[in-house]
């Protein structure tokens, strides 16, 4: 009885009323008005719709509202959700409905039929509603967190806010966004238009029109056509981070393009089979790989950060200095007042500066006080030199190493001092990155660290000796090498010589060769720009990005399985408006069962 009298706590839910469909009643009378066919409210089932699937609120009931007495009572169950997003209706599947479940694999992709009143448009502007809500919660996070770690820097100069509308997180969410929702009504379309022309019924216009009739009918049309949806990423802003993301898609696709082709025997040929029965593809020799761009961009960096600074990618530039701590050297404690030591960038553009005057040689001032012993474009050098070895004849061997005049021991110093600091820092590095494999390092243990241990030291090995080569580069040319020879091609030279340390890590280096060919090839096409060699296009990073859609999903229609991840694929999939699934390794399954049973 007590009980009765003590008030309930629990916050009471209103009920949520969802009009069940009505019972389907005989034929009204001519004289009697029609009723209704459903009371459906068209506006709630479609925020419905687009909010969250029947399946996922299947899922949701099961593992949580299903837990809770009181969410249970109150809530609908899985079957009135589901009517009611049907809406009361049973018509049939939309036309690319049916067809997507008549083709094979990744075919299924262009809009396999609605699940539970689940419509292809349904389905397509839900996920992209999504991807909206997620990039900017992201977007939002991360400029939290940087305005975080600045805090100091934007306290002495404060920036001027700017409107929501105008802000670089709102314009990337709605440039996914859509993104996501063009490709997919695009696939769509063209996959249906295809289809259409196909149909017997269409040989006139075929007949009328070849041309067109060819290209529309292709089957990689509807795949190149849906590319077109890149032109959304325009809605971001001209920054460094479309040119980033455009750099990244078209040299993942020229890397599916590659696989494609190498695959088919189109870039090693073939050979005669043992006995001269038949053909097979020749393999790839046991040198190539993706180690062979390191050279490459590594002299091309070099090069642009001697003499193209505003070309050069900073903060990769910034950890070199930092790891070079035996060639660049900071201002001593007892530096006089008023003398202003050379940072790292000053010394990088007084030795383009020694280049460009064909590497003038090193007049000691301890020796010859009296006499001017830098050119007048290097004065800034001065409290380097002025303490550099007399023994040193060479002005660059000045500048890097003042105070020990054996080149030689300087390289060897830089490899003591560097290597076990690389160490760490990449042992802390790659033990985060392996934290979720957690179960793996439970089962076994010691392949693990065996693995980890190995890659620490092949990539410490990499780094310490690239960096070391590219600035040994420079006193090995020096001496060797004429001083009118090669007086500035030598950087790009030095910096070719230190990319072969890429043969280190040939193996598992692949992500660090790949980045380093990115931002070389951002860092070329500014340079080129700059020098007048091309002329840059309005949007030009935009119609890159276009391309590389239409390569992307054209080899994806080809052969799936050129693109090698299984993740990819997958996303691939999602992204044309079909499920997270990898169709492509359905496909090899089936055909495997298939030529089993025969």
């Amino acid at each position: 009885m007590a009980s009765d009298a003590v008030p309930s706590r629990l916050p009471t839910l209103t009920p949520l009323n969802i009009p069940k469909q009505p019972d389907v009643v005989s034929r009204p009378r001519a004289n009697s008005k029609p009723k209704p066919r459903s009371t459906v409210d068209p506006v709630l089932r479609n925020a419905l719709r687009y909010t969250i699937s029947a399946r996922e609120y299947e899922t949701l009931h099961k593992y949580v509202l299903s837990r809770s007495r009181l969410l249970k009572k109150r809530m609908p169950s899985v079957n009135t959700v589901e009517k009611y997003m049907e809406g009361g209706s049973t018509r049939r599947g939309s036309f690319a409905d049916r067809d997507g479940n008549n083709t094979k694999g990744r075919g299924k992709a262009t809009g396999g039929g609605p699940s539970r009143g689940d419509t292809y448009n349904a389905r397509a502007i839900r996920d992209s509603l999504r991807v909206f809500i997620a990039t900017g919660i992201g977007m939002k996070a991360y400029e939290t967190v940087m305005a975080r770690l600045q805090a100091q820097k934007e306290a002495a100069a404060p920036k001027k806010k700017q409107p929501f509308y105008k802000s670089s997180g709102l314009r990337l969410s709605l440039s996914l966004s859509t993104i996501l929702l063009l490709y997919r009504l695009l696939f769509r379309f063209l996959n249906r238009l295809r289809v259409h022309l196909l149909d017997p019924s269409a040989a006139p216009f075929r007949s009328r029109n070849p041309r067109t009739s060819q290209t529309l009918t292709s089957p990689y049309a509807p795949a190149i056509g849906a590319g077109l949806a890149g032109l959304a990423l325009g809605i971001y802003p001209s920054q460094q981070l479309r040119v980033t993301v455009a750099i990244a898609a078209i040299f993942r696709a020229l890397e599916f393009g590659w696989n494609l082709f190498e695959d088919e025997g189109l870039i090693w040929g073939w050979k005669a089979r043992a006995g001269g029965k038949g053909m097979v593809k020749r393999e790839r020799p046991w040198w190539w790989g993706s180690w062979m761009l390191q050279p490459l961009a590594s002299g091309q960096l070099l090069h642009a950060t001697l003499f193209d600074r505003d070309c050069s990618p900073v903060s990769f530039v910034d950890f070199i200095w930092k790891s070079s701590t035996a060639y660049i050297h900071s201002a001593p404690k007892n530096l006089p007042a008023g003398v202003k030591w050379p940072d790292p960038w000053e010394i990088a553009d007084n030795l383009a500066q020694m280049a460009k005057l064909n590497w003038p040689s090193f007049v000691s001032p301890t020796l010859f006080p009296d006499q001017p012993t830098l050119p007048s474009s290097l004065t800034a050098l001065a409290p380097l030199t002025a303490q550099a070895h007399p023994l040193i004849a060479s002005l660059s061997c000045a500048t890097l190493h003042p105070s020990d005049p054996s080149c030689l021991r300087t390289y060897l110093t830089f490899w003591v001092r560097s290597f076990p600091r690389m160490g760490r820092f990449f042992l802390l590095f790659y033990s985060v990155l392996m934290l979720p494999r957690y179960k793996l390092l439970y089962n076994s243990p010691l392949y693990l660290l065996n693995r980890l241990i190995s890659k620490v030291l092949r990539i410490s090995t990499f780094t310490t000796g690239a960096i070391s080569t590219a600035w040994a580069s420079i006193c090995f040319f020096q001496t060797w090498f004429p001083r009118t020879f090669l007086p500035t091609q030598r950087f790009f030279l030095g910096g070719f010589l230190a990319g072969l340390w890429a043969w280190v890590e040939r193996k598992d280096g692949r992500s660090v060769f790949l980045y380093s060919a990115r931002t070389s090839v951002d860092s070329l096409w500014k340079v080129g720009v700059k020098r007048r060699w091309w002329r840059a296009m309005k949007g030009g990073d935009v119609w890159v990005f276009v391309l590389a859609l239409a390569i992307t999903g054209a080899v994806y229609e080809r052969d799936a399985r050129a693109i090698r991840e299984s993740r990819d694929r997958k996303c691939i999939s999602w992204i044309r408006g079909a499920e997270y699934r990898d169709w492509g390794l359905e496909e090899d399954e089936e055909e495997e069962l298939r030529s089993k049973e025969e």
